[in-house]
Order: C-alpha cells, then structure tokens, then sequence
C-alpha cells in the first residue's frame, strides 16, 4: 500500500542542494513529502530560487531583522502557521530554530558528522570538516536527529558513516559526506512519513 502524502517546510540558508535532492527524490516517486513551504533567513540564494522555480511559496527572515532569537523563531512560525504542515526539515539552516509549541510533528535536522562528535554551536559546514581532519579520525559521516532546543542534540534517528582518506582536505571531504546526506536524508524523512502516516491511520 502506497504511503500517504504529507506535507513538508522547509528551512534554508545557502544553495538549496538539500532541497534540489528532496525535489529530485519526489518527482521520482521515492521520497511522499509534498514541500508547501521555503524559509530562508538569507536573501538572494539559490536556494529560493530553487524553490521558486518549483512554484513553492516561500518567506525570508534575516536573523538581524529581530531583536533576539525568540522574536525571529516567532516571525517564521507565524508565517509556518498558514500552511497545514506534517514535519519540518532544516536543510542547511544555519540560524537557531524552534519550532512552535503547539506543533506536534517532527521537527528535523541533519549535521555533517557522527554526533555527538563535532556538533555544537560554531560547528556547521566547512568548519566541522576541518575539525575532522585535525583531529585524525579515519572515519566520519552525517546523523539525522530530532530538533530540541540545543545545538545539535536531539535523539538520533539515523547515521551514515564515510571514510576519510589520505590526501583529503575540507572540499573533498564535504563533497562525500554530502553524498551520503543525500542518500540518507530522504531514507530518515520516508521513514518519519510512514510513522506519520501509520499514527494518522490509527487515530
């Protein structure tokens, strides 16, 4: 039996290469989210564009506009709160979010290394590759988790592992990781989906 559909926001800050995958993924009938919603708290980057260019509404929210964090969460809930939302993903999201009180789905992320290892404020991108490649590990990789109200510390609820070879630096390492966020990503989501899906059917 074929999963039920549910709908997706998305937040953003940079290219949209998560969104250009979860996109791709959806069109092929791999991934049963429906994206109603793009957040960014950045102008002018691909990643609006991207969704734009698939007809998905989207809202901008710069972190300075606000006085504080609270006050920023609370502008880009406002706006989550016209759409009917299932779950919400960060995608490359890189001011601190929380999501609304009142909402009942999962919120989720997915960080560029094995957590607990390398997460934390300060630890996002480049900087937790680099933190790799110093430290010597011979392994690292992504971890999908719940959103809380910390840094990069809500249950697990998958990881990849990625060998770190001789020779790399920062680039080469981002670029397979990323290749295995974009494999595993999309399995976490469809996996949520189903559990949604499964609570709906009960109720």
């Amino acid at each position: 039996m074929r999963t039920p559909i549910k709908n997706a926001a998305v937040l953003l800050s940079g290219s949209g290469r998560t969104l250009e995958n979860f996109l791709v993924r959806i069109r092929r009938g791999d991934l049963p989210l429906n994206i109603v919603a793009v957040v960014s708290n950045r102008s002018g980057v691909r990643g609006l564009d991207l969704a734009e260019a698939a007809d998905i509404p989207c809202a901008i929210f710069p972190r300075r506009d606000f006085p504080d964090i609270k006050a920023h969460n609370e502008a880009i809930n406002g706006w989550l709160a016209e759409f009917e939302i299932h779950l919400i993903v960060l995608a490359g999201y890189l001011s601190f979010y929380i999501p609304p009180e009142d909402f009942d789905g999962p919120t989720v992320n997915i960080h560029p290394a094995l957590l607990p290892k390398y997460g934390g404020k300060g630890y996002y991108g480049d900087r937790v590759h680099q933190a790799v490649l110093d430290s010597g590990d011979t392994h690292t990789g992504c971890t999908v988790h719940l959103v809380d109200d910390q840094y990069d510390h809500g249950r697990i609820l998958g990881q990849r592992e990625v060998p770190v070879q001789p020779g790399d630096d920062v680039h080469a390492l981002a670029d397979r990781v990323f290749s295995a966020e974009c494999q595993l990503y999309p399995e976490v989501l469809a996996r949520l989906v189903r559990g949604l899906s499964g609570k709906s059917s009960a109720g």
